[in-house]
Parts: C-alpha cells; structure tokens; sequence
C-alpha cells in the first residue's frame, strides 16, 4: 500500500488508493477472523466435550428463535418443517452443534434476499439425519465476504461433527444439505 501511493498522484487518486487498501484490509481481516473461529473450535474440540444423543429440531428451534429479531428487521421470513413422523436425533457434542447450527442458520440468512424466505426443513431415515436450508440469495451485500466465510465455518463445523455436506445454487435459489449419522431409539448407533 505504500508503495501504490509513493508516486505523484492526484488526492482523488490517493483517497482511491486508500479506499481499495482499506477495502483489501478488511476482507484480509475477515479471512484471519474465519481462520481462528475454525482453529479455535478444533482446539477447543479436542477431548473436551462428550457426545450426546441430540434432537436437531431442538436445535434448529432454538437457533431460529435467537434469530427471529435479525430475521424480522430484514424482512425476511424462517420456516421450520419437522415431519413428526421422521427422526433427526444425533449424537454430538451438544454445545458445540448448537454453535454449528446458529453459524449455518446465521450465514443462511445474511445471504438471503430480503423480503425472502429462509426454509429449514429436518428429517432422517434408517442411517442418517439430515437437514435441508433453502434461501433466495440476495445481491452482495456490503458485509463483504462475511455471510460467505461464515457458511464456510459452518461447513467446516459441520464436517468435524461427521456430517456430509452439499451445496447447490439454480439461480438465485441456494440449497444446503447436511447429512449425520442417525442415532437409533436405544440411544446407541443404527
């Protein structure tokens, strides 16, 4: 940056200089930020939480409930579909998932259009319980590539629990799908 703005420039050119540097700053800040909450929850994973058996509705529940005020002032809707007859129970360190789930469900809705919807929807089979996000993205927004790096911790989050993860875009339709090993109703593996 001091070297860009070393020469003879116009003040127009060197408060254009500075803009773009400041620009560059802030994202490199944003990248370092994701690169220690990842970090920093594989360090604070290591053999500190135990799993348990967890019910992803719940979580899913209480995470839209926190979000519900940041969801109403952007007017933007969330919906929740729990078939009952379905099953969405894992075993996981609950505190650590319910941090996964409020980042994934957070970062859904910074990308989401405004005036859209945010559709959450839950179910599970024999071997595996998955979650399905849906959003209408909206145009990038001047949060930069935050809403972006934080679906990435999300993923990364996500992963280290044992899920699988996929991501597809149609237009401006976005779909996530997260996949984890159901627990059976005894309480221990399918």
């Amino acid at each position: 940056m001091e070297v860009a703005l070393a020469g003879s420039r116009t003040s127009a050119q060197y408060a254009q200089g500075l803009r773009e540097g400041l620009e560059l700053t802030s994202r490199m800040r944003a990248l370092v930020e994701a690169i220690r909450e990842v970090v920093g929850a594989e360090e604070d994973g290591e053999g500190e939480l135990e799993p348990e058996t967890i019910d992803l509705k719940t979580l899913l529940r209480e995470a839209l409930d926190d979000l519900e005020p940041v969801a109403a002032a952007m007017n933007v809707r969330m919906t929740l579909d729990c078939p009952a007859d379905s099953s969405a129970v894992v075993k996981a360190p609950r505190r650590r998932l319910a941090g996964v789930v409020f980042r994934f469900l957070e970062s859904a809705l910074s990308l989401a259009a405004r005036g859209s919807l945010v559709q959450m929807e839950t179910g599970g089979g024999a071997a595996e319980a998955w979650i399905r996000l849906q959003w209408h993205a909206g145009a990038t927004s001047s949060a930069g590539p935050r809403p972006e790096l934080g679906l990435l911790v999300a993923q990364a989050g996500w992963e280290r629990a044992g899920a699988g993860w996929k991501r597809e875009q149609a237009e401006d339709l976005e779909t996530v799908t997260v996949r984890l090993p159901r627990v059976s109703a005894e309480g221990g593996s399918p």
